[in-house]
């Protein structure tokens, strides 16, 4: 692969932010960052900007600091300095619609809600692949904002960890554009290994 891939992790910016359900996005990244001995972040775009490898290709991370809705004003920059097409962003976000600890990746459709994607395709169109994070939905409209801006519980954590970690043992099958290879490789990782019978 010539063309570098840009990988945008989507949260909110600071420390009170941090284990927000809203900011799996920068977890994820963070995972994928330690993992795979990336370049030290750098501010850049207005955001957190850090270079490395993925199955041979030069990939960006990116943390927008601009606050969710305004999570385009970072990406779009980014894209557009290094010359890179829609194909080449992948976003990494929480996803109400989807259940508590599933994933999903998809290129394209709408925002559902999301205001990290809604100022990214106003931005850029939307044409661009997204892995859905599934936080669950808190049953009622009016309790969503309250339950992204909440820490993950420790219940959460449970899953999350696994699934992060997984999510980063896999991610050189995004660099190689193997989407469904991707999601398999993840449904694997976390499979419970199977008891092994006695002889």
């Amino acid at each position: 692969m010539d063309t570098p891939l840009l990988i945008a992790g989507l949260g909110n910016p600071g420390s009170q932010y941090a284990k927000n359900r809203h900011n799996a996005g920068f977890i994820v990244l963070d995972e994928l960052h330690a993992a795979h001995r990336f370049g030290p972040w750098k501010v850049k775009f207005d955001g957190l900007l850090s270079e490395g490898m993925l199955a041979g290709r030069k990939t960006y991370l990116l943390k927008p600091q601009t606050f969710m809705n305004l999570s385009g004003d970072s990406i779009g920059p980014a894209l557009r300095f290094f010359k890179l097409p829609l194909s080449a962003l992948v976003v990494v976000h929480d996803e109400i619609d989807l259940a508590a600890g599933k994933l999903k990746v998809k290129t394209g459709g709408g925002d559902a809600g999301q205001n990290g994607l809604r100022s990214i395709t106003a931005t850029l169109g939307p044409d661009y692949r997204r892995v859905r994070l599934g936080i669950g939905h808190p049953g009622e409209k009016s309790r969503v904002t309250g339950h992204v801006l909440q820490n993950f519980s420790k219940e959460d954590i449970e899953w999350l960890a696994p699934l992060v970690k997984a999510m980063a043992e896999a991610a050189p099958l995004l660099a190689r554009d193997d989407d469904a290879g991707f999601m398999s490789k993840v449904a694997l990782l976390l499979k419970p290994p199977a008891n092994k019978k006695d002889a």
